[in-house]
């Protein structure tokens, strides 16, 4: 298979990315979304939020690079990754089913590690949190593909297997997800508690009843950290509470799941898969158009969604209800990613650093989600309320630097000005 060579960024384009966060330290696949999609082809995150990310962004149709490279309406210096030398060779048969087969072994694998290291992740068992995020790894792709490349393959078992990947990733990311929260507040809390407000880059925590265009005085600056000194104890106290109650109800619903008949069917799903990949009737006859054309359509769902991003003028630090544009990027860019190893074999790497500028993004909206409902927790004192207000602005102010280093990453300049 043909090595993944992606498109070049622009010179005049940076990689600095946001500092915060524990995401920086969680490997290449840091902060992906850890379920497939379920069935009906609704995308889906399957983290506990307790927001789903925008689904039914209109699909394009397909239209493969010209001559020159280049994708239609991407501008001259948005070239489209390069198609294979042999783009004869790129088939269902030569191509999908073996990369299919090949996440279906390591899928095996990873549930073999997992029994064997079955002890529970709080207590030291790093095999079993390993093994875990490996076979959310392999869900993930065997997921993704089955969405993208549909048509190539029986759509009635595609469909089911992927809507039963879903489901398993989704289960099993939770306690992950939980745990990585915890983690990014309470640090966050302990580099605040030690640092200038918010309110001094230009915001206000939530529920300020400051006038607008009145700057803090230095008496009441040093009164708020005082403030937020004591109520940051608290705060974390709180969220580790929280947070610690809902991973602990995730690992249990972890490990009943992965005792039951639902999950038994999917493992021998993808033991049959990993000997076997049901294509479509006809589908040995099509040629290149069976697995390119579906790779385009994926990228061009990608490339709208980004266009169709709030512009910088029109955001707002604390409206949530914006998140939802960008969430839907990123799941679009990781099923872009998938179909990009398929054809070429690796992940695209001109869209790293945009990748991880989303996944930093999600991980920072998603913590401040969690501070805002801790804030609402009845009859907590008003230090505490106080600085979770704080850690909930903090947070915004991530989302925002998330969103501008992805727009200093993103390859396709021009789509990001698109009408």
């Amino acid at each position: 298979m043909p090595g993944g060579a992606g498109v070049r960024r622009p010179d005049h384009q940076t990689t600095t990315r946001p500092t915060a966060g524990p995401a920086a330290d969680r490997g290449p696949e840091a902060g992906l979304p850890e379920s497939g999609l379920p069935s009906g082809g609704a995308l889906s995150d399957g983290r506990p939020s307790g927001r789903s990310p925008s689904a039914g962004l209109p699909e394009s149709g397909g239209t493969l690079p010209d001559a020159s490279g280049r994708l239609p309406g991407t501008g001259a210096g948005a070239a489209a990754p390069p198609r294979p030398a042999d783009p004869d060779g790129v088939t269902a048969e030569a191509v999908l089913a073996p990369y299919l087969r090949g996440q279906a072994a390591d899928f095996l694998r990873s549930l073999r590690l997992h029994r064997e290291h079955s002890a529970p992740s709080d207590a030291g068992g790093q095999g079993a949190e390993a093994a875990s995020r490996a076979l959310r790894r392999s869900a993930r792709r065997i997921s993704g593909s089955l969405h993208t490349f549909r048509s190539a393959l029986d759509p009635v078992w595609a469909d089911h297997l992927r809507t039963e990947l879903a489901w398993l990733s989704g289960t099993l990311a939770r306690e992950h997800a939980y745990a990585g929260r915890l983690t990014r507040l309470v640090d966050a809390l302990h580099q605040l508690s030690g640092a200038a407000l918010p309110a001094a880059r230009g915001a206000e925590p939530t529920g300020s009843t400051r006038p607008a265009g009145r700057a803090p005085s230095a008496s009441s600056d040093a009164q708020g950290r005082a403030v937020l000194g004591v109520g940051a104890a608290r705060a974390g106290a709180l969220l580790e509470r929280q947070l610690t109650l809902a991973r602990t109800r995730a690992h249990s619903a972890a490990l009943q799941a992965l005792g039951s008949s639902r999950f038994h069917a999917v493992a021998d799903a993808v033991a049959l898969l990993a000997s076997e990949v049901p294509l479509a009737p006809g589908t040995t006859g099509r040629g290149t158009e069976a697995l390119l054309e579906p790779a385009e359509r994926a990228e061009q769902r990608l490339i709208g969604a980004v266009a169709a991003l709030p512009p910088d003028e029109s955001a707002e630090p604390y409206n949530e209800a914006q998140d939802a544009p960008w969430h839907q990027a990123r799941l679009l860019l990781r099923l872009h990613r998938y179909a990009h190893e398929v054809v070429l074999g690796a992940a695209d790497p001109v869209l790293t650093g945009a990748g991880h500028a989303l996944d930093l993004h999600r991980d920072a909206a998603e913590a401040a989600g969690a501070a805002a409902a801790a804030a609402r927790t009845p009859r907590i004192a008003p230090a505490t309320a106080y600085a979770l207000g704080v850690l909930h602005a903090d947070q915004r102010h991530e989302v925002e630097a998330a969103r501008a280093v992805f727009r200093e990453t993103w390859p396709y300049a021009a789509a990001m000005t698109a009408p």
